[in-house]
């Protein structure tokens, strides 16, 4: 909805504020240009990325239209699936946990979590180490090196589409230049026409640059920044993961072990200690 809003902002502003000055819009549809821009903009885009880059770049991209996907309530939920899972490992032991871990979406611990469990990669995320929990003999700094480099591989994958899509943006502005340039070309081919004629063609060619630029920094750039955010914000959850699971490895209570999870969320999205201890109370109240 804001990429929405803020991409009426931009269109409002720009053509608006060039009708209010007394232009007209007309002088501004040149679509030439434009294919010129987008074309090589695209060529340029499958030159210049692998499949698996490519792959990923349309794959990420509807999700920027969508709403706010890491809200405090996914987080209380997050939290509250842990709380439970650690308080059956504390009272029947950590083989109790095993089919939960085997057959999440069988489980009835998953299942109370339907925005949890409808991520497969937080889900995998959190039973992979509860597997090695239950089924190793490794140590938590052991887990703790494995859930930073996942978790690291995690934020490289997140970022190949954020890089893309602003090399796209930066190149935008260039591809401007270059139909620009074709357009004073051919206006040059075309001195003998009459004034007005050539007016139009110099202004038609001018357009380019205008394009080039506005694209650019009114509809791409801002892409990459939101994926961006929403990248360190999709690494916070697995953060949160890791924290509560090794504060229980390190042999710490479950109200205690998510107690540092929540630490670790940004300040808009975390729950107070109290607003988390009456929801946990809540639950336990059903």
């Amino acid at each position: 909805m804001l990429v929405t809003i803020g991409y009426l902002v931009v269109i409002f502003s720009v053509f608006g504020g060039f009708v209010l000055a007394g232009g007209h819009l007309g002088a501004l549809f040149q679509p030439v240009e434009l294919l010129m821009i987008a074309g090589a903009a695209l060529g340029a885009f499958f030159v210049g990325n692998s499949g698996k880059a490519i792959k990923a770049t349309f794959k990420t991209l509807p999700t920027i239209f969508k709403g706010a996907k890491y809200t405090k309530a996914i987080y209380m939920e997050l939290m509250l699936l842990l709380y439970e899972i650690l308080g059956k490992i504390r009272k029947e032991g950590l083989m109790s946990i095993e089919t939960d871990v085997d057959e999440p979406h069988n489980s009835p611990l998953f299942t109370k979590y339907p925005n949890i469990l409808s991520d497969q990669h937080v889900v995998e995320f959190i039973t992979d180490y509860l597997r090695l929990m239950v089924g190793g003999n490794l140590n938590p700094l052991e887990i703790e090196n494995l859930m930073d480099g996942e978790i690291e591989t995690h934020h490289q994958e997140g970022e190949v589409p954020i890089h893309v899509i602003t090399k796209i943006g930066d190149a935008l502005p260039a591809f401007g230049i270059v139909a620009a340039v074709m357009g004073v070309v051919h206006t040059m081919a075309s001195i003998g026409i009459p004034p007005a004629e050539l007016g139009r063609l110099i202004a038609a060619a001018l357009v380019g640059t205008f394009l080039g630029i506005l694209l650019s920094y009114g509809f791409v750039g801002p892409l990459a920044s939101r994926l961006e955010q929403r990248l360190h914000e999709s690494n916070k959850l697995l953060e949160c993961i890791k924290v509560t699971l090794l504060a229980n490895l390190n042999g710490y209570a479950p109200a205690l072990s998510i107690e540092f999870g929540r630490k670790v969320l940004f300040s808009t999205e975390r729950p107070s200690f109290i607003e988390l201890e009456q929801h946990i109370k809540q639950n336990r109240a059903k």
